[in-house]
């Protein structure tokens, strides 16, 4: 029998991405590709391209590059994918190019450059397909694309409108995952909490009952399962509110990642978000009124055409105001076939970036601190990520994987990874815990 082809692969971007490339790599394996860890060899290289901003879109030119080179024979996907004439100009070798969520044209073109040797006897994938996370969690993708128009993004342009899946099928995926192991779902999508607008809530049959595409009801199910569920990109609408009472019964863990962007109503207009921080406000309070240990994480943009000082300030105030856990700050970019760059509205200049960017982060330094520093003689639940004998370091329920901040845990016992252990905090840094498990 002859030899099943080998593909190394690369996946850059988000976690909406990582899910398209574990999507592909189990494609891949359950026709019985090997899956290659260095492109040397290989008979082939796919690589899952980013292109939100031009930073990501020069890391995945060069990714494609490095490709071609020790390889010769690539395959690109993703999201520049959708601007093939960019791949091309700088590498015209590439063997094909697929745009984002196109799993069916990867596949037609892995299968072109190495035909598939497929023994179904032999070539076992899991229920839960290939996953590049740690086998205790995963991402869990319940829409593609976005219906908002926001001036700095061209997603839209890439991945398209909102695509919702029906509830069942996302319902399936998730209890596949469960009983596999996973011990926590980190929800994803462009804008999860629009989950169903396409469908028109439409129902859809799981199990014995009818289940609406709709985000409290997928929230409810999700709940269901008896493992962490953990919301990401989640829009402000009013009807976020709705969820709050599940993760008071602690069916959804207490956290919100929301990427409110800004605070000064102007700099939102631009945007074209919603233009409303004092109402965003209110929202927080109300939220913590209801689950008080809840946890919000945001991303912001410092240095957006026509910011002004008086704005960037409104936002540090606003930061003071919101207290939020966790905010991450980007340094605004004109990325190519964005809006923002036809406002006419005055650049800011590159050092005021720098230091607006600056000023946030240690305003923000010192709200995450004393957030920590509250958590000190408390008792928390830590799923542990990595362990090596009696150490190892893990994540509460207010700390996401990869973005948010982690927990240095001593046991007198090995810790294995995937295990929730309870912790007593001794100390908190800047951005992690210290503690003790009991």
């Amino acid at each position: 029998m002859s030899a099943a082809p080998r593909v190394s692969f690369v996946s850059l971007g988000c976690p909406k991405a990582l899910v398209d490339s574990e999507r592909i790599l189990t494609h891949l394996r359950a026709e019985g590709y090997e899956i290659a860890r260095k492109h040397d060899g290989a008979d082939l290289v796919v690589v899952n391209t980013c292109g939100f901003l031009d930073s990501a879109r020069d890391e995945s030119l060069n990714a494609i590059g490095s490709a071609l080179s020790e390889n010769g024979r690539v395959i690109v996907t993703g999201c520049l994918g959708a601007e093939p004439d960019v791949i091309r100009a700088r590498h015209p070798n590439v063997l094909a190019i697929t745009g984002p969520q196109a799993y069916e044209s990867v596949m037609a073109a892995v299968h072109e450059a190495a035909p598939p040797v497929h023994d179904p006897l032999v070539d076992l994938v899991p229920p839960q397909g290939i996953k590049l996370t740690p086998r205790h969690y995963a991402y869990l993708k319940i829409s593609e694309g976005c219906n908002n128009r926001c001036t700095f993004c061209i997603i839209p342009a890439l991945r398209g409108d909102l695509v919702s899946r029906p509830a069942a099928d996302v319902l399936r995926e998730a209890e596949r995952l469960a009983k596999a192991g996973v011990k926590e779902l980190l929800v994803i999508s462009q804008d999860t909490s629009a989950y169903g607008v396409d469908l028109k809530f439409a129902t859809s049959r799981h199990h014995d009952r009818e289940v609406r595409a709709k985000f409290y009801d997928l929230c409810k199910e999700l709940g269901e399962l008896g493992i962490w569920v953990r919301l990401h990109y989640v829009y402000p609408y009013p009807h976020v509110a709705d969820v709050l009472p599940l993760m008071a019964e602690g069916k959804v863990l207490p956290y919100l990642d929301i990427p409110f962007q800004h605070a000064s109503p102007a700099v939102l207009k631009n945007m074209r978000r919603p233009a409303h921080g004092e109402k965003t406000l209110e929202r927080i309070r109300s939220w913590r009124e209801t689950v008080p240990d809840l946890a919000i994480r945001s991303t912001f943009i410092v240095g957006f055409p026509g910011e002004t000082d008086e704005d960037f300030d409104l936002l540090l105030d606003w930061l003071d105001e919101a207290r939020i856990e966790r905010a991450g700050c980007f340094k605004y970019e004109p990325v190519k076939g964005a809006r923002s760059n036809e406002l006419g509205l005055a650049q800011v200049p590159d050092e005021v970036k720098e230091s607006r960017w600056h000023r946030f982060m240690q305003r923000q330094q010192k709200i995450s601190a004393a957030a920590l520093q509250k958590k000190v003689g408390k008792r928390l639940a830590v799923l542990v990520d990595e362990a090596q004998g009696g150490t190892g370091k893990g994540r509460t329920k207010y700390d996401a994987p990869e973005i948010d901040g982690t927990v240095h845990v001593t046991s007198r016992r090995p810790l294995r990874a995937g295990e929730i252990v309870t912790v007593k905090i001794d100390r908190a840094d800047a951005y992690d815990l210290h503690g003790m498990a009991v």
